[in-house]
């Protein structure tokens, strides 16, 4: 059944956002749900920076504006960066079916559990998803780094270093 849903045109919504997010001075990640027919639900993207909120990534923020479902089990997660262990125990939780993700290079998340536990994942590897993080990852390392490391794994790294 999905199948012969526009995968692509998808994933322009969740770019849009992640664009969106860069322009506020976060980092560029959107999210975007999908039901089975390609009607959008809801999108968001990473508001941590903005909001000073580490709950709010791509993923639940599109979460969060999709509101109450019957059930997740058909929609389609689309977010352009392969979904972190947080966001994948959200899809995970609420029993999305379906994660698009635009790219897994530069994150690769928890994708492969996601699948050992029956959900289906598509990785468009979007050039441009890859792009757009790329870009922001050289120009902000310090940011993307402590996105990326909890405060404990934080403070643990610097002990070593010194």
């Amino acid at each position: 059944m999905t199948s012969t849903l526009d995968y692509r045109s998808m994933l322009a919504i969740a770019l849009a956002e992640a664009r969106l997010g860069l322009k506020e001075g976060g980092i560029p990640m959107g999210a975007a749900i999908f039901d089975q027919t390609g009607k959008l639900i809801g999108a968001g993207h990473n508001r941590r920076v903005q909001q000073g909120d580490p709950s709010v990534h791509g993923e639940t923020d599109a979460f969060r504006r999709a509101g109450r479902q019957k059930s997740f089990r058909k929609l389609i997660m689309v977010t352009t960066l392969a979904p972190c262990w947080y966001c994948s125990g959200l899809v995970r939780q609420f029993g999305f079916g379906t994660v698009v993700v635009g790219e897994s290079r530069n994150f690769q998340g928890g994708i492969d559990w996601l699948r050992s536990l029956g959900v289906q994942v598509i990785d468009l590897d979007s050039q441009e998803c890859v792009s757009l993080l790329a870009n922001y990852i050289h120009a902000n390392p310090a940011m993307w780094n402590v996105y990326l490391m909890p405060a404990a794994e934080r403070k643990a790294a610097r002990v070593l270093r010194a």
